[in-house]
């Protein structure tokens, strides 16, 4: 896969939701958060300022745009829309 984000654009792969806790128990999809607000940056547009590739970061609920390439899910959101890094 080879995309680049354009200007100050971030490609970010979101964590996946857990499926059941550190004891063992499954948790059921209507005990789960709504989306996932963590995720690791792929790749970064020429413009970005602070946010390095690798990073794990967390991201604005309703900001990103949802798309998926050859069967994985990943988020393009803009640099500004970046809460924080971890």
């Amino acid at each position: 896969m080879n995309i680049q984000p354009l200007f100050d654009k971030v490609l970010i792969k979101p964590q996946k939701l857990e499926e059941k806790t550190a004891s063992g128990i499954y948790i059921p999809d209507t005990a789960k958060q709504d989306k996932p607000q963590f995720g690791e940056v792929v790749s970064v547009g020429s413009d970005t300022k602070v946010v390095t590739v690798g990073k794990t970061v967390v991201f604005a609920k309703y900001g990103p745009t949802e798309i998926s390439i050859e069967g994985e899910d990943y988020l393009i959101i803009k640099e500004e829309d970046i809460l924080a890094t971890l």
